[in-house]
């Protein structure tokens, strides 16, 4: 028998226990011709980018380094991972789309090589093929991608691309890789929707573990993740991008569920992350910083345990 995930046919869907995707055409096209059109960006707040940039290679064991959005570079097992690599600056086909109005903190052409890619899904603010074939290390860096990705990354000239459904993990000397449920969806294009998997991951060295989530909403599946795989050392949540909630409920978490998911995963602390760059959703896109630590207050994880960091900044975990 099929997983649940997997549809009949062909395509993929939301665990159980994740909310109704209740949104009608009618509210995507208000979304799309009203909401966004009518939205300005705030001005900028002070200290949202670090003074220096990083040097990723230099990166110790047990530390991050924040580039912006989802992507993040971490040195775990004693390999060098590269989560979600969107370092351009248009999130859409042939240039179009939604603008960064952050740089990331370094280009693709400016990485070092990497021991590792690993790809959560194939929106355009993830998956950014500009910038993997900016890449100068393709033929020499393994990626991990969730099911029906591996055709596309192989063509930009990766050849070493491991595909892999919930649950099944993939092991590069001491670093452990699991694919994980997420609630979100998949699609580049009008027919492609929910062809390709969507996940979270799960990185995992003998003394540490990070979640990283890539894209989510809020669900019952994380329980089971906390259940099965915790503690998580850090989680890595998305805490912006939330509104219309009719629309974004099957997709983005709120910055106070957010803090939930971190609670179901046992995670000792969290990174809040997909804010600060861009603008995918009409809210304020530096709410979201506040509302993350204040939720992390009431909901008794530990405000000092909810991380804001700034783009280009490295931490200790």
């Amino acid at each position: 028998m099929s997983p649940v995930h997997h549809r009949p046919g062909g395509g993929f869907r939301n665990p159980p226990g994740s909310p109704p995707r209740r949104a009608r055409l009618w509210h995507y096209l208000k979304f799309l011709l009203w909401e966004m059109r009518t939205k300005r960006l705030p001005p900028l707040p002070d200290g949202l980018t670090a003074a220096e940039k990083p040097d990723l290679a230099a990166l110790e064991e047990g530390a991050l380094a924040w580039l912006g959005h989802a992507c993040f570079a971490i040195r775990l097992g004693g390999k060098l991972i590269l989560t979600d690599p969107y370092l351009g600056d248009a999130a859409g086909p042939m240039g179009l789309g939604p603008r960064r109005f952050l740089a990331p903190a370094l280009r693709a052409q400016e990485l070092p090589q990497l021991d590792l890619i690993a790809i959560s899904h194939n929106h355009y603010d993830h998956l950014d093929i500009a910038a993997l074939k900016a890449y100068r290390w393709r033929s020499e860096t393994p990626v991990l991608c969730p099911l029906g990705l591996g055709a596309s990354l192989r063509r930009l000239g990766f050849a070493d691309v491991t595909e892999l459904d919930w649950w099944e993990q993939h092991s590069l000397g001491d670093l452990t890789v699991t694919a994980l449920p997420a609630v979100h969806f998949s699609g580049r294009g009008l027919f492609d929707r929910d062809r390709t998997l969507w996940a979270s991951l799960a990185f995992a060295s003998p003394r540490q573990k990070v979640w990283f989530g890539g894209d989510t909403g809020y669900g019952a599946c994380f329980r089971e993740i906390g259940e099965k795989l915790g503690p998580f050392d850090l989680a890595l949540v998305g805490i912006g991008a939330y509104t219309p909630r009719i629309i974004m409920e099957a997709s983005h978490a709120t910055p106070e569920e957010a803090v939930s998911i971190a609670r179901d995963l046992r995670a000792k602390a969290a990174v809040g992350m997909h804010w600060g760059s861009i603008m995918l959703t009409p809210e304020d896109p530096f709410e979201a910083p506040g509302r993350f630590r204040r939720a992390a207050l009431e909901q008794q994880f530990g405000e000092q345990n909810a991380w804001i960091m700034q783009i280009g900044e490295v931490r200790r975990f």
